[in-house]
């Protein structure tokens, strides 16, 4: 797991993750899991653009690309590969 992935995850397991106990991975499925619904989705965006400096486009934050950390990572890289 790189930097960015760990900063991902860190996230994601202090904001969505109620059970302690519950195991999260850079693999795991969080939207369709439903451990990251759509109102989540736009407080991870956001994070990410303020971590990042960098803009998601509206098309580009799909349910899709961000239903892992590995998702959610290669989305940023796709957008600064610098980071």
């Amino acid at each position: 797991m790189d930097a960015l992935q760990q900063t991902i995850l860190s996230y994601v397991l202090s904001e969505y993750v109620q059970d302690e106990n519950e195991h999260i991975e850079v693999s795991t499925p969080l939207v369709s899991s439903g451990l990251v619904d759509s109102f989540s989705m736009v407080s991870l965006k956001r994070f990410l653009e303020r971590s990042y400096d960098i803009a998601i486009p509206d098309r580009a934050a799909t349910t899709e690309a961000f239903d892992s950390v590995e998702r959610i990572a290669a989305l940023v890289r796709r957008i600064n590969p610098d980071v």
